[in-house]
C-alpha cells in the first residue's frame, strides 16, 4: 500500500476514533485563568477530572452543580494540548468531510485566545487558526508525489446579520449574498479567497483580518469583538495515482461575547450590536435543539450564521464546540447558561435532516 493510502487509512481510523466517543458533535469546556480581565471575585468554577467541572452557586446555600462534557481543559493548558484534540476532525477534512468548529462564551473568556492565540509571531502562542493552517502545509508536503492539494482561505464576518469581507477593505466593500445551492466554502461567491501556501501567508492574512473585524468599547472588555468572524478553509485534492479529486471545507468560527445587554450596560450602537450578537446566537440554539430532536425542519435561514454554516452543521458534518469559562463568582450567570447551552449541544447526534 502506498504512502497516501496508509496515511489515509490513520485518519480515517482516528476521525473513526473520535466519532465513536460521541456521535458527530464534540463538546470541549476551556477554563480561562482567574484574573485575566482584572476581576478580584472568588472562583466559582473547578475542574473534575478529564470531562467534568464543579460550579459553586453563590449564596447561603452554595449549591454545587455538576458537568460533563468530551473534554475539560484547565487554566494551565498550553495552545499545543488544545490543539491535538483538535487535529483529527481538522485532518478528515482532507477526506472531503465538511468540518465547523465553533468558539463559544462570554466577552472575555479567551474565545479569540484559543481560535487566533495572543503573541501569534512565536508558534507557541498561535491558536487553532494557524496550527489547522500549518498542519495542512504539512500533510501537503509529505503527500506531494501522490496527491496535489489547493488550499484557499475566505474570512468574513457577521455584523448586524451583515456579511463583510474581511480579507477587503472597507472601501472596496461589496454586497455579499449566501447561496446554499452552491458546494461548501463556495457558497458566498462575492467573497474573496486568496491561496495560501506557508505560515507567512497566513501570518498576513489573519493580520488583515484581524484590522478589519469590528470593534468597539464596551464594559465587558475594552476590544471587545462586536461580530461573529468565520474563518473558512477550503482545501481541493487531485490524486494523481486514482485520479480521485477531494472537496473539503473547514470553518473556524470565533462568535461574538454571549453576556447579557444588561451586563456590558450596552446602549444606542452598541445594544442594536448586542441584539443582533443574541439574536444569532438564539437561532444557532434553535438550530441545535432541532437537530438534537431529529426534526424534520431545522430553521437554519433565521440567521445569517447559520445559514452560512448550514451544510456544516447537517448531514455528514464534523462539528467541535470550545465552551469558554470565566471562572470569577461574577460572571456566574454567563457561565451556567454557556454551560446549560453546551450541555444542549452534547446530546445532539447530527444525520441527514429535513427541507429547511
Amino acid at each position: 500500500m502506498d504512502k497516501y493510502r496508509v496515511m489515509q487509512a490513520e485518519n480515517r481510523k482516528l476521525y473513526n476514533q473520535v466519532q465513536d466517543l460521541r456521535g458527530a458533535i464534540r463538546v470541549f469546556c476551556r477554563i480561562r485563568p482567574a484574573g485575566r480581565t482584572n476581576d478580584d471575585s472568588p472562583v466559582c468554577v473547578e475542574s473534575a477530572g478529564e470531562d467534568g467541572l464543579v460550579v459553586r452557586c453563590p449564596g447561603p446555600k452554595n449549591e454545587l452543580k455538576d458537568f460533563h462534557f468530551d473534554k475539560v481543559f484547565e487554566p494551565q493548558v498550553t495552545q499545543a494540548q488544545v490543539y491535538e484534540d483538535t487535529q483529527p476532525l481538522i485532518r478528515s477534512m482532507l477526506d472531503g468531510f465538511n468540518v465547523c468548529i465553533f468558539a463559544y462564551g462570554q466577552t472575555g473568556a479567551g474565545k479569540t485566545h484559543t481560535m487566533s492565540g495572543t503573541d501569534v509571531e512565536h508558534a507557541d502562542g498561535r491558536g487553532i487558526n494557524y496550527r489547522a493552517l500549518d498542519d495542512l502545509f504539512l500533510l501537503r508536503d509529505e503527500r506531494a508525489t501522490e496527491v496535489v492539494y489547493s488550499i484557499k482561505v475566505q474570512m468574513v464576518e457577521i455584523y448586524n446579520e451583515t456579511l463583510r469581507d474581511l480579507l477587503v477593505d472597507g472601501g472596496h466593500q461589496v454586497r455579499l449574498e449566501i447561496h446554499n445551492t452552491q458546494a461548501s466554502g463556495l457558497n458566498v461567491p462575492g467573497a474573496k479567497q486568496e491561496v495560501v501556501t506557508s505560515s507567512a501567508d497566513v501570518l498576513r492574512l489573519m493580520d488583515k483580518g484581524a484590522r478589519n473585524r469590528k470593534s468597539a468599547e464596551t464594559r465587558m472588555n475594552e476590544r471587545s469583538s462586536r461580530s461573529h468572524q468565520v474563518l473558512t478553509v477550503i482545501v481541493d485534492g487531485d490524486n494523481l495515482l486514482t485520479g480521485a479529486q477531494t472537496h473539503g471545507c473547514l470553518h473556524l468560527v470565533d462568535l461574538a461575547g454571549s453576556e447579557r445587554t444588561t451586563k456590558s450596560e450596552a446602549t444606542g450602537d452598541r445594544l442594536v450590536e448586542a441584539n443582533h450578537i443574541n439574536s444569532s446566537l438564539s437561532a444557532l440554539g434553535d438550530v441545535m435543539a432541532a437537530l438534537a430532536n431529529k426534526s424534520k425542519h431545522v430553521p437554519f435561514r433565521n440567521s445569517k450564521l447559520t445559514q452560512l454554516l448550514a451544510d456544516s452543521l447537517s448531514g455528514q458534518a464534523k462539528v467541535m464546540m470550545f465552551m469558554h469559562i470565566a471562572p470569577e463568582a461574577s460572571s456566574f450567570q454567563e457561565t451556567l447558561s454557556t454551560l446549560k447551552f453546551a450541555t444542549r449541544v452534547s446530546e445532539i447526534t447530527l444525520g441527514q435532516v429535513g427541507t429547511w
